[in-house]
């Protein structure tokens, strides 16, 4: 796997691509986005589609332990050193592409490997989400948005959004003005603690 890493210290992002197509629309309003994070914020990219990373296989109830492949290993490595994670993934079928979903799923495993402490680790990072797609009525992705909402609030995270725009042919986000206005200010934007519906925030009561 190759991870591509600028530098910095106090915040380090990691963009994961999760689309079928190279440098399809949702990579272009991620990369406009990352464009505009300050100078020396580390950054890194994983392009799901190019790695060697079989289908998840659900071994948590399982006697013998599950033995991490070198690319599941610095899968992981990469998810945990990062500060902010940006689930970058075009709108297929109103949710996240199979390549994505197969991603968070590994999340589940690594849940469970001895020593991982995943979700500690992942405690009080931000999840983030960049999407775009052929309808205008950006709603349709609220599929999307709530899966990787209560991913974060599962783990504690906060959540900054997702970034959306309207592009079906490659290259044409670029067209959506108004996505890509908002891309260049889409991290500087707030990201609260993720919270599932039936939770209340500390300190309110009925």
């Amino acid at each position: 796997m190759t991870l591509d890493a600028g530098s910095g210290a106090d915040r380090s992002f990691l963009f994961v691509l999760g689309s079928s197509r190279s440098g399809g629309n949702s990579e272009i309003l991620a990369r406009e986005a990352a464009a505009h994070l300050p100078a020396g914020v580390p950054r890194r990219w994983v392009d799901l589609n190019r790695l060697a990373l079989p289908d998840f296989q659900d071994g948590r109830h399982e006697t013998a332990g599950h033995r991490a492949g070198e690319v599941e290993e610095e899968l992981l490595r990469a998810t945990v050193e990062a500060t902010d994670v940006v689930i970058v993934s075009p709108l297929y079928w109103y949710t996240l592409s199979a390549q994505t979903k197969r991603y968070l799923d590994y999340w589940s495993g690594w849940l469970n490997v001895p020593g991982s402490d995943f979700k500690e680790r992942m405690a009080g990072g931000t999840l983030w989400g960049v999407t775009a797609m052929a309808d205008d009525e950006h709603a349709v992705a609220d599929g999307l948005t709530t899966a990787l909402h209560h991913s974060a609030a599962y783990l504690r995270m906060r959540f900054g959004g997702v970034l959306t725009g309207t592009a079906s042919r490659p290259g044409r986000i670029r067209a959506d003005e108004r996505a890509m206005d908002r891309a260049r200010t889409f991290f500087a934007g707030d990201a609260p603690l993720a919270r599932f519906p039936h939770e209340r925030p500390a300190g309110l009561t009925a």
